[in-house]
C-alpha cells in the first residue's frame, strides 16, 4: 500500500494511492465506515497501519476505485509528516563493489547523526541555503519508518518493528562539517535540511530490503547510483544497531546513507530517486 500526505481543504491529511489517483483517508471512512486516523503519523503512532494494509490487501484497493480521488497531478504534497520523536541518519554507508564490501571490518560501527524536525519540508518545497554557510550538499536516500516501540531488537526480528520505506533527502553545510567533524550535527541541522515524502510504502511491498536502488540526481540527470546490497550496515541491521542505543518510536526515521551527494546552489534541482517510489524533488534557493 502506498500512502501520501496531501493538503486537502487547507489542511494535511493522509491518502491512499488508487489507480485514478489519491484518495483521502476521510474519503474512504466516510465510504466504507471506519474510523482510520487521517494523520500518517497517528496511523502509525496508534497501531492502525497493520490492520488498514490489511483491508487494503482483502478489498480496500478495489472499493478504492469506486471512490473520489485526487488526480496525482493535482495533488499537493505535504511531508509525510512533520514531528517525528527522531530523525537518525547514517553516514559513509555504501561501498562500491562486493570485494570492498567483503573487506568492511565486521567490528566497524555506523557513523551516526540526528536532525531536528525543524529540518524538515515536503516534496515540491525549496531547500533554502543558510547564508555565508558555504558549500552545500544534498544526498538521496533510502529512509526506514518505524513502526513499533522497541528496544534491544535482533536483527532477524526487525521485519516486525518496520512499518515501511520512504524516499528522503538530506542537505549537509559540507564547508562547516570539513571545519572540524564535531561540527557534523550542526551543519545537518539547519531548517529546510531535510525532505521525505511524497510517497510512503508499506513493507509487505518490499520483502527484500536489499534490491532498493537509489539515485542522487542534480538537475535531472544522476550524479551517484548503488544499491542497498552494496551497504556496510544494511537496513535491518541499522535498525536493530540504534535500538541498542536508545528505544525506537512509531514514526521514528532512520536514514541509512546515501550513494553520493552533490553540491547545490540556487537555482538547482535536487531529486531522490529509488524504483517503486514517486521521485522525491526539492528546488534550492538562496
Amino acid at each position: 500500500m502506498k500512502l501520501s500526505t496531501i493538503v486537502v481543504n487547507g489542511r494535511e491529511q493522509a491518502a491512499i494511492a488508487a489507480s485514478g489517483g489519491l484518495v483521502p483517508l476521510g474519503t474512504v471512512n466516510a465510504a466504507a465506515g471506519t474510523v482510520w486516523s487521517t494523520e500518517l503519523f497517528e496511523l502509525i503512532r496508534l497501531g492502525e497501519l497493520e490492520p488498514l494494509t490489511e483491508w487494503y490487501n482483502a478489498e480496500g484497493a478495489g472499493k478504492l476505485k469506486e471512490l473520489d480521488a485526487i488526480p496525482y497531478p493535482e495533488a499537493k504534497y505535504g511531508p509525510l509528516y512533520r514531528q517525528p520523536r527522531k530523525i537518525w541518519g547514517i553516514g559513509m554507508n555504501y561501498v562500491k563493489d562486493e570485494p570492498e564490501l567483503a573487506a568492511v571490518d565486521p567490528d566497524e560501527e555506523p557513523v551516526s547523526f540526528m536532525k531536528p524536525d525543524t529540518t524538515i519540508i515536503g516534496p515540491g518545497e525549496a531547500i533554502r541555503l543558510p547564508q555565508g554557510a558555504g558549500t552545500i550538499t544534498a544526498e538521496a536516500e533510502l529512509g526506514i519508518i518505524i513502526g513499533k516501540h522497541c528496544k534491544n531488537i535482533a536483527e532477524e526480528d526487525v521485519y516486525d518493528v518496520i512499518a515501511g520505506y520512504t524516499t528522503a533527502i538530506d542537505v549537509t553545510a559540507a564547508d562547516i562539517h570539513a571545519r572540524h567533524p564535531r561540527f557534523l550535527t550542526r551543519a545537518k541541522s539547519f531548517d529546510t535540511f531535510f525532505s521525505f515524502g511524497p510517497q510512503f510504502i508499506t513493507k509487505d511491498e518490499f520483502p527484500d530490503p536489499l534490491a532498493f536502488c537509489v539515485e542522487t540526481a542534480l538537475n535531472g540527470r544522476t550524479a551517484h547510483r548503488n544499491t542497498t546490497f552494496y551497504m556496510r550496515f544494511r537496513p535491518y541491521s541499522a535498525v536493530a544497531f540504534h535500538s541498542q542505543v536508545m528505544t525506537l518510536l512509531p514514526g521514528d526515521i532512520i536514514l541509512t546513507g546515501t550513494p553520493g551527494s552533490a553540491v547545490i546552489r540556487g537555482g538547482d534541482t535536487i531529486e531522490c530517486r529509488i524504483g517503486g517510489f514517486e521521485p522525491l524533488l526539492n528546488p534550492v534557493r538562496n
